[in-house]
């Protein structure tokens, strides 16, 4: 045999086992650095505010105050725990390579295994802050009034900034960390589902309460909360799929003129969306300071996330396309669809605009389907006439009196050739 198919053979062998090992090391890591050309579109989306979870932005001098914040934190959860600091450390050390592996692009000070005992430190110090935010907005808070995090008056103007930090790509904690801190295996269903129900109350999401399965943060399991289908129970679309060269549908308000009716669905899901019989079921959307900076980075998660799907991806490509101007705001406003707590209409309207920048809806979803069926509903004729008629002459007031006086002195001139013919 020849020495070259030899050390082909070889060279083959040896890729096969680099594949083996690549896809398994891919599936592992679950919270990312995010790549330059995400991250520069919009730096500030990315970059916490307030609080650094996790070593990608742990001794940023900007957020160095709550540092001591974390420390009193630490102090007063020891204080509670039922297991003293040392198990806690231990049992941390056991999985402490496991949740490294959960980082894609650990820095190397906290690879090495001689910074082991720094990274499980980092662990629990901003595990137990995470877990004393969500105590101190769940029970009767045993810290001072006076306290600038903890109190009244941090939960005024502190918790919020925290809250938008704690739903960063970058800023994730492993689950396992806050189930370590909590005793919580795995495997124990009921303990991780209260954990899971007091996050998602934190965050606005505590009317859900099916199980979200496993999680792999905090982000995945908001992610899961926004796609969760339990109070689904709108008609499902249908329709037939529009012409194969049709690729936009116009917006909200040209869709209305149209003669399509927005509805609100029956859940807040993100997957509640259907399209029947001319009616746009849409879920109930807020608007506020903290969107852009939140789905920006489940749109970063889903993209760099193998497996994960595509659906907030894909819900925001399909709110761009019925989102173009600020009167398409105010109509989805006057539907109870979108809560716009940013006040103007135009400033929500450019954000969607905004966030679906250099997207691509999933060819293959549910929405895509969605948009398919509102194209062959808008290209039948009947619909195109109304809508180009309503665009041309009910677009204002003046439009809609000047049709009208158009009319009158037809039908006026019209009874009067007649009057004239009959007289004659």
């Amino acid at each position: 045999m020849s020495q070259w198919v030899i050390d082909m053979k070889a060279e083959l062998d040896k890729l096969g086992n680099a594949q083996s090992r690549e896809e398994q090391s891919r599936k592992k890591p679950s919270i990312y650095k995010l790549p330059s050309l995400i991250f520069d579109l919009n730096t500030k989306a990315y970059k916490p505010e307030a609080v650094s979870f996790g070593p990608y932005h742990h001794g940023d001098p900007r957020l160095q105050p709550m540092e001591d914040h974390k420390q009193r934190a630490l102090l007063l959860f020891l204080k509670r725990s039922p297991k003293p600091l040392d198990k806690i450390f231990d049992s941390m050390v056991k999985v402490a390579q496991k949740l490294k592996d959960s980082y894609d692009s650990l820095p190397p000070k906290w690879k090495d295994e001689t910074e082991t005992e720094n990274f499980v430190k980092l662990m629990i110090v901003d595990g137990c802050f995470v877990l004393e935010i969500l105590r101190a907005s769940d029970f009767e808070s045993d810290y001072f009034d006076d306290d600038p995090i903890f109190g009244p008056h941090g939960k005024l103007y502190a918790m919020p900034f925290i809250k938008r930090d704690m739903l960063l790509l970058e800023n994730q904690l492993p689950m396992l960390v806050l189930f370590k801190l909590k005793g919580i295996k795995e495997n124990r269903k009921g303990d991780a589902d209260t954990l899971n129900k007091q996050i998602l109350k934190f965050h606005d999401r505590g009317d859900l309460s099916s199980n979200m399965g496993k999680c792999l943060h905090i982000l995945d399991l908001y992610r899961k909360s926004l796609l969760c289908e339990e109070a689904t129970k709108s008609t499902e679309q249908k329709g037939s799929k529009g012409p194969d060269n049709a690729t936009v549908v116009r917006s909200a308000t040209e869709l209305n003129e149209a003669g399509i009716r927005f509805r609100r669905s029956e859940s807040n899901s993100l997957k509640d969306i259907s399209f029947n019989q001319g009616v746009l079921r849409l879920p109930e959307f807020v608007v506020d300071d903290a969107t852009e900076s939140t789905f920006l980075n489940l749109i970063a998660f889903e993209r760099c996330h193998v497996g994960v799907g595509h659906d907030i991806t894909s819900f925001i490509c399909f709110m761009d396309i019925i989102v173009d101007h600020d009167r398409d705001i105010g109509l989805l406003c006057s539907k109870r669809i979108i809560q716009n707590l940013v006040g103007n209409d135009k400033v929500a309207a450019d954000l969607f605009n905004a966030m679906s920048k250099d997207l691509m809806m999933d060819p293959s979803s549910h929405l895509n389907m969605v948009h398919e069926s509102i194209l062959s509903y808008c290209t039948e004729p009947r619909h195109k006439w109304r809508a180009a008629l309503k665009h041309t002459y009910f677009r204002n007031p003046w439009a809609i009196i000047s049709v009208v006086a158009a009319i009158i002195l037809f039908g006026l001139a019209t009874l009067s050739t007649v009057y004239d013919v009959i007289g004659k």
